[in-house]
């Protein structure tokens, strides 16, 4: 029988870094190690890294200071301009824990459902399920019970902004690495397999740089969602009780029901300072590091490029730091994974094989797995008890408001691909268009339409169909983004071989779009239009229950339910509208989006 050779580790990692260089758009080996050793020296960019870097710790002294504050529910929101630049900072603050804590989910879940087929049998419909509950279905247990864990300070309140904030940002993303770790390239398989690369190589050098493109522009996507998302999430109002925390969303808040139009306009005014910083100083520079991580032979005649990203790859702090800090921390990572996940001999692999029966791994997961049963059964059965107080009669008019909701939300699907498709595709393919739409597009899907919809409601109702039609608008304001984000990171990801090929013959017109830019975005739209479906019925919670001013507006609808019971304290018929909600979503990915990702992995991925 042939022996198969197989590389030592030292090998492995030159032959992944060589192969990461050369087929995903990085320097050579000379040319790095050249750069490396080129001397440099402290300049003007050195001092504003640590200025910001000051600056961050000064932020978050502030909010450690706030945060261990005795508990005040009832914060008085002042409209003065002059507190905006401190709302901004809390609200940044939330805002930057959550996403980080979006992306360690992302990773770990989207890496265990992808790569353990057994567990993402659950793992993905539970996904489904978690994406389909709304924020307000959230608030009352978390709010309470996390309040009710710090009595004394203010954590309680602001570990339960930051979790509402997060159940805004993470289900695109971790749809979206969870894709790209199912449709890996069958040569970059081939060859981790080759190389026996172990677990952590293969997460790290395979599947997270596969992600990244479209990971970057969810993430985007995701701040957008927060965003959207941020005035409710700072502002709690749980039948008699009241919570509120200074940030920009309680300004924008507090500024539409005191129908104060100048400090309505003064912050989102910041809202949009603030986001545009946000792009120039972390998207940009993240787009255009990620380009390197595109599949092609060839390079790209005008990839994108950041000034700042520039600026750092010649800072000589940020070389030092690499070079004596996070250099050796990675060697040292390295070779603690390698010593937990060492590499199996052929015989060790035969006796893995041929042992049987229960060992006490084995016998560990069970008790765990019945641990976990009796949480469900004792779940179960207070849902059961709280349930019993829906009439029949009840039940009938949740299900009329979930199909009138269902319908809102096709025709904001449908109204929103009709113009993100194209648009979507113009960005993504032209990097010079990118550049300059790129931050435009991030303002505008950034900016929470529950601010701008006290001051057009008036008009919106006055408008045949009322709030049934004015929803319509609102649900589509808060989901065409996920589509259109999506399609411009599916156009970025096509092999710019493959569009040289198409140009030298002549594929233009309608047979383009059918022969490449289809096939090519079509992984990529179908989670954009998945994750759209679910925030669709996310925001349905705001656009057919409004309150502003004292006043009280709502139409029929799955959504007005929730937000109704939610105020209003009545958790049995929250859980009821809840529940249905992610009954009549898990049913609509399991028959349709499912089969979609199954026809994208079959056909659509490169390879």
């Amino acid at each position: 029988m042939a022996q198969v050779y197989v590389p030592d580790d030292a090998r492995v990692r030159e032959q992944i870094q060589s192969s990461t260089s050369s087929s995903m758009g990085g320097l050579p080996p000379t040319t790095r190690r050249e750069e490396e050793e080129a001397p440099r020296r402290l300049g003007g960019v050195d001092v504003l890294i640590v200025c910001v870097v000051l600056g961050l710790i000064a932020l978050l002294v502030v909010a450690a200071s706030r945060w261990v504050a005795p508990l005040t529910p009832k914060v008085s929101i002042s409209l003065a301009p002059n507190m905006l630049p401190a709302y901004a900072g809390y609200s940044m603050l939330r805002m930057m824990l959550a996403y980080i804590l979006s992306l360690i989910f992302t990773l770990a879940y989207g890496h265990f459902a992808a790569t353990r087929p057994r567990a993402g049998l659950v793992m993905v419909p539970l996904l489904d399920i978690l994406q389909s509950i709304p924020v307000l279905s959230f608030l009352p247990a978390v709010v309470l019970a996390l309040v009710a864990a710090f009595p004394h300070s203010n954590i309680g309140l602001e570990l339960a902004s930051v979790l509402l904030i997060f159940t805004g940002q993470a289900w695109n993303m971790t749809f979206s690495f969870y894709h790209s770790a199912r449709t890996l390239p069958k040569d970059l398989q081939e060859f981790s397999a080759i190389a026996n690369l172990r677990p952590w190589q293969r997460f790290l050098k395979l599947e997270v740089p596969s992600s990244m493109i479209g990971l970057i522009w969810n993430s985007m996507m995701s701040w957008a969602g927060g965003w959207f998302f941020l005035m409710a999430s700072e502002q709690f109002v749980l039948g008699d009780h009241s919570f509120q925390l200074p940030g920009l969303g309680s300004y924008l808040q507090a500024a539409a029901n005191a129908g104060d139009t100048v400090a309505l306009f003064l912050g989102l005014g910041t809202l949009i300072v603030l986001i545009i910083l946000i792009n120039f100083f972390f998207w940009r520079p993240l787009v255009a590091w990620a380009d390197k991580f595109k599949l092609e032979l060839g390079s790209e005649a005008d990839p994108p490029t950041s000034p700042v990203l520039s600026l750092l790859r010649h800072s000589a702090l940020v070389a030092g730091i690499q070079a004596r800090i996070f250099r050796p921390l990675g060697d040292l990572l390295a070779g603690l994974l390698n010593r937990l996940q060492p590499l199996p001999s052929v015989q060790q692999e035969r006796m893995l094989t041929r042992k049987k029966g229960l060992d006490a791994g084995r016998l560990l997961n069970v008790f765990w797995l019945l641990c976990l049963l009796g949480v469900v059964g004792w779940g179960l059965w207070n849902m059961v008890v709280l349930l019993a107080h829906i009439s029949f009669a009840g039940w009938g008019r949740l299900f009329i408001a979930a199909g009138a909701t269902w319908l809102r939300t096709l025709a904001a699907l449908l109204i929103g691909v009709a113009w993100t498709l194209p648009l979507g595709v113009a960005i993504g393919l032209s990097p010079r268009w990118s550049k300059r739409l790129q931050p435009v597009v991030q303002v505008v899907a950034s900016i929470p339409a529950t601010a701008f919809f006290p001051i057009l409601l008036p008009l919106l109702v006055s408008l045949p169909g009322g709030l049934s039609l004015a929803a319509i608008v609102l649900m589509l304001l808060g989901t065409q983004w996920y589509v259109l984000f999506n399609v411009i990171a599916g156009a970025m990801a096509i092999p710019n071989d493959l569009k040289e090929a198409a140009t030298t013959y002549q594929v233009t017109g309608w047979r383009r779009w059918r022969v490449l830019i289809l096939p090519g975005i079509f992984p990529y739209l179908v989670t954009g239009l998945l994750t759209a479906s679910g925030g669709a019925w996310n925001a349905s919670i705001v656009s057919e229950y409004v309150q502003f001013n004292a006043h009280t507006v709502q139409t029929v609808g799955l959504g007005a339910e929730i937000a109704a019971a939610a105020t209003a304290n009545n958790f049995a018929l929250l859980l009821a509208a809840t529940l249905l909600m992610a009954a009549f979503v898990v049913v609509i990915n399991r028959l349709l989006w499912k089969r979609l990702y199954a026809l994208a992995e079959r056909r659509y991925t490169l390879g």
